[in-house]
């Protein structure tokens, strides 16, 4: 029975909600985990679960040494699941209603500065390589977003990508100049594996044997050129600067967050401190 309104959930949150695909997968692991540790207490009925056995599983959750940005993760889902659950009339009242959510440590996002940016730039690249990191940064691209571009999601002649986002959102973000001259390198790259091996793909982004490009390519490119100037970053270190540098030069909080597909404007304002803490770092790297 448990197993069967997680799995009822999770078609709730991909047919209502749109949830990407691996957010339901992330909600069923974390109460698939929820469930097997209800099942060593031998409750097999939701509606009997209380408080306490939510307490129980938080601390289990930590006797487990996980980290706490998962035990704040599974507690999301569980207040996901419950309140879809009291809402459907599946049980009578909400037992996550007065649980406290664990604060976690506010992180600043690691970004790289527009000089680290410039180095890169100047390595030598594949044209593929080089119109990945060129649209990575021209539009702050989540990784996923940049493996899954399609051939008519760019526009060059208006200078525009067409994204799908979290929660399948789309979303237009201008491409410069610089970064379109790049891409259109690649495409005639493109042209030629397309004709050489008769593919038909609409992938934007395939290698030079013909193959898609996959996350795991990005992440492994992005970790090789990033130590060549004696760096460490990833994709998303390149969104980040990307967002962080845009700040920097004045542009408007809700013009990035637009940009950047955030949902809540909270999450965009994370990277006014990053501003912030590099000014300062700056500031007293000169006055020490």
């Amino acid at each position: 029975m448990l197993i069967h309104l997680v799995s009822e959930f999770c078609e709730y949150n991909q047919a209502e909600r749109g949830l990407a695909e691996n957010t339901i997968e992330a909600y069923r692991r974390d109460l698939f985990d929820f469930c097997n540790f209800l099942n060593n207490l031998d409750i097999d009925d939701v509606t009997k679960v209380t408080r306490i056995h939510l307490n129980l599983y938080i601390k289990n959750l930590r006797e487990r040494k996980l980290k706490p940005t998962s035990v704040v993760r599974k507690i999301a889902a569980l207040r996901g699941w419950f309140g879809w659950l009291a809402i459907n009339g599946k049980i009578n009242s909400d037992p996550t209603l007065t649980l406290e959510h664990p604060k976690l440590a506010e992180r600043l996002p690691k970004v790289l500065t527009t000089d680290d940016i410039e180095k890169i730039l100047d390595l030598k690249m594949s044209d593929l390589e080089r119109a990945i990191f060129e649209l990575l940064y021209a539009c702050g691209l989540r990784v996923s977003e940049l493996c899954n571009l399609k051939t008519n999601n760019l526009d060059s002649k208006a200078g525009f990508v067409r994204c799908i986002g979290k929660g399948s959102k789309e979303r237009l973000i201008p491409v410069g100049r610089k970064a379109l001259k790049f891409i259109a390198k690649y495409l005639k790259t493109r042209d030629f594996i397309c004709k050489k091996f008769l593919l038909k793909t609409k992938n934007l982004f395939i290698n030079q044997n013909g193959r898609n490009v996959t996350r795991q390519d990005v992440y492994c490119f992005i970790k090789k050129v990033s130590e060549r100037i004696g760096k460490k970053a990833s994709p998303h270190t390149i969104r980040h600067s990307f967002a962080t540098h845009l700040l920097e030069n004045g542009a408007d909080l809700r013009v990035v967050q637009e940009l950047l597909g955030h949902s809540d404007v909270s999450t965009t304002q994370l990277y006014t401190h990053v501003s912030k803490k590099r000014l300062k770092d700056v500031y007293f790297a000169i006055n020490n």
